[in-house]
Protein backbone atom coordinates (compact mmCIF):
# COMPACT_ATOMS: atom_id res chain seq x y z
CA UNK A 1 0.00 0.00 0.00
CA UNK A 2 1.62 3.39 -1.05
CA UNK A 3 1.10 6.84 0.56
CA UNK A 4 -1.77 7.55 -2.15
CA UNK A 5 -3.47 4.45 -2.00
CA UNK A 6 -5.87 2.77 0.72
CA UNK A 7 -7.79 -0.85 0.85
CA UNK A 8 -10.31 -1.57 2.90
CA UNK A 9 -11.90 -5.17 3.44
CA UNK A 10 -15.00 -6.48 5.12
CA UNK A 11 -16.77 -9.31 5.47
CA UNK A 12 -20.89 -9.07 5.69
CA UNK A 13 -23.46 -11.83 6.81
CA UNK A 14 -25.39 -11.31 3.31
CA UNK A 15 -25.99 -12.67 -0.11
CA UNK A 16 -23.74 -10.69 -2.97
CA UNK A 17 -26.78 -9.92 -5.00
CA UNK A 18 -27.99 -8.00 -1.85
CA UNK A 19 -25.07 -6.10 -0.90
CA UNK A 20 -24.74 -5.25 -4.83
CA UNK A 21 -28.13 -3.93 -3.97
CA UNK A 22 -27.12 -1.59 -1.30
CA UNK A 23 -24.58 -0.27 -2.83
CA UNK A 24 -26.21 0.81 -6.21
CA UNK A 25 -29.10 1.86 -5.36
CA UNK A 26 -29.83 5.48 -4.16
CA UNK A 27 -32.55 4.26 -1.98
CA UNK A 28 -30.19 2.25 -0.19
CA UNK A 29 -27.49 4.24 -0.49
CA UNK A 30 -28.97 6.81 2.04
CA UNK A 31 -29.44 4.38 5.09
CA UNK A 32 -25.49 3.79 5.08
CA UNK A 33 -23.49 6.56 2.82
CA UNK A 34 -21.10 8.71 4.56
CA UNK A 35 -19.77 8.78 8.33
CA UNK A 36 -21.91 8.02 11.31
CA UNK A 37 -23.20 11.28 11.95
CA UNK A 38 -23.49 12.38 9.06
CA UNK A 39 -27.29 12.02 6.91
CA UNK A 40 -26.97 11.34 3.10
CA UNK A 41 -31.05 12.50 1.97
CA UNK A 42 -32.12 10.12 -0.97
CA UNK A 43 -32.70 13.04 -3.12
CA UNK A 44 -29.29 14.20 -3.06
CA UNK A 45 -27.76 10.96 -4.17
CA UNK A 46 -27.49 10.31 -8.44
CA UNK A 47 -26.82 6.97 -9.93
CA UNK A 48 -26.30 6.98 -13.34
CA UNK A 49 -25.28 3.12 -13.56
CA UNK A 50 -23.22 2.49 -16.70
CA UNK A 51 -19.33 3.23 -17.55
CA UNK A 52 -19.26 7.25 -17.87
CA UNK A 53 -22.36 7.68 -15.70
CA UNK A 54 -22.60 10.17 -12.98
CA UNK A 55 -22.34 9.15 -9.21
CA UNK A 56 -22.80 12.22 -6.74
CA UNK A 57 -23.83 11.71 -3.22
CA UNK A 58 -24.49 14.95 -0.76
CA UNK A 59 -23.75 14.28 2.54
CA UNK A 60 -24.95 16.88 5.19
CA UNK A 61 -23.72 16.98 8.94
CA UNK A 62 -23.83 18.99 12.14
CA UNK A 63 -19.85 20.93 10.62
CA UNK A 64 -21.84 21.26 7.26
CA UNK A 65 -22.39 19.11 3.99
CA UNK A 66 -19.86 17.22 1.60
CA UNK A 67 -20.80 16.62 -1.99
CA UNK A 68 -19.07 13.59 -3.77
CA UNK A 69 -18.89 13.81 -7.45
CA UNK A 70 -17.92 11.00 -9.58
CA UNK A 71 -18.48 9.25 -12.91
CA UNK A 72 -18.39 5.31 -13.10
CA UNK A 73 -15.07 3.77 -14.88
CA UNK A 74 -16.42 0.31 -14.58
CA UNK A 75 -19.80 -1.47 -13.81
CA UNK A 76 -19.91 -5.41 -13.28
CA UNK A 77 -22.60 -6.61 -11.97
CA UNK A 78 -22.73 -7.66 -9.55
CA UNK A 79 -19.06 -8.11 -8.65
CA UNK A 80 -16.90 -4.79 -9.03
CA UNK A 81 -17.28 -1.38 -9.38
CA UNK A 82 -15.27 1.66 -9.99
CA UNK A 83 -15.10 5.85 -10.02
CA UNK A 84 -13.13 8.49 -10.43
CA UNK A 85 -13.74 11.75 -8.57
CA UNK A 86 -12.23 14.10 -11.18
CA UNK A 87 -11.95 17.35 -8.60
CA UNK A 88 -9.01 14.81 -6.79
CA UNK A 89 -8.19 12.11 -8.77
CA UNK A 90 -8.74 9.52 -6.51
CA UNK A 91 -10.05 6.27 -7.85
CA UNK A 92 -11.88 3.95 -5.79
CA UNK A 93 -12.58 0.16 -6.80
CA UNK A 94 -15.40 -2.42 -4.66
CA UNK A 95 -15.36 -5.66 -5.43
CA UNK A 96 -17.57 -8.35 -4.29
CA UNK A 97 -16.74 -11.77 -3.60
CA UNK A 98 -19.05 -14.59 -2.80
CA UNK A 99 -18.23 -16.92 -0.12
CA UNK A 100 -19.98 -20.67 0.02
CA UNK A 101 -21.49 -19.80 3.40
CA UNK A 102 -23.75 -16.92 2.32
CA UNK A 103 -21.38 -14.33 3.17
CA UNK A 104 -20.03 -11.38 0.94
CA UNK A 105 -16.34 -9.96 1.37
CA UNK A 106 -16.01 -6.63 -0.22
CA UNK A 107 -12.40 -5.45 -0.76
CA UNK A 108 -12.38 -1.52 -1.53
CA UNK A 109 -9.39 -0.06 -3.02
CA UNK A 110 -8.56 3.43 -2.86
CA UNK A 111 -5.94 5.14 -5.28
CA UNK A 112 -4.98 8.75 -5.13
CA UNK A 113 -6.26 9.65 -1.65
CA UNK A 114 -5.56 13.22 -0.67
CA UNK A 115 -3.93 13.52 2.38
CA UNK A 116 -7.09 14.43 4.63
CA UNK A 117 -9.00 11.60 4.12
CA UNK A 118 -5.44 9.25 4.71
CA UNK A 119 -5.58 10.46 8.31
CA UNK A 120 -6.99 8.54 10.81
CA UNK A 121 -9.85 10.28 12.09
CA UNK A 122 -11.10 10.09 7.79
CA UNK A 123 -10.37 6.21 7.79
CA UNK A 124 -12.68 6.01 11.42
CA UNK A 125 -15.27 7.74 9.84
CA UNK A 126 -15.40 5.47 6.63
CA UNK A 127 -15.14 2.36 8.76
CA UNK A 128 -18.60 3.61 10.57
CA UNK A 129 -19.91 3.78 6.95
CA UNK A 130 -19.17 0.18 6.17
CA UNK A 131 -20.68 -0.64 10.38
CA UNK A 132 -23.68 1.42 9.01
CA UNK A 133 -23.87 -1.04 5.68
CA UNK A 134 -23.39 -4.08 8.02
CA UNK A 135 -26.11 -2.89 9.88
CA UNK A 136 -28.52 -2.11 6.96
CA UNK A 137 -27.90 -5.37 5.70
CA UNK A 138 -28.77 -7.17 8.60
CA UNK A 139 -31.65 -5.30 9.38
CA UNK A 140 -32.94 -6.32 5.22
CA UNK A 141 -32.38 -10.04 5.74
CA UNK A 142 -34.09 -10.18 9.54
CA UNK A 143 -37.41 -8.08 7.73
CA UNK A 144 -37.20 -11.17 5.25
CA UNK A 145 -37.59 -13.52 7.76
CA UNK A 146 -40.50 -11.86 9.62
Amino acid sequence: MSDGELVYERVFHAPRELVWHCLTQPTELAHFWGPRGMVTPVDGIVVEFRPGGRFETLMVGPHGSYRMVATFTEVVAPERLAWVEPSSGMHTVSTLDERDDGRTAVVITQRHVPEAMRRPEARAGFLTSLDKLDEHLHLLIQGNRS
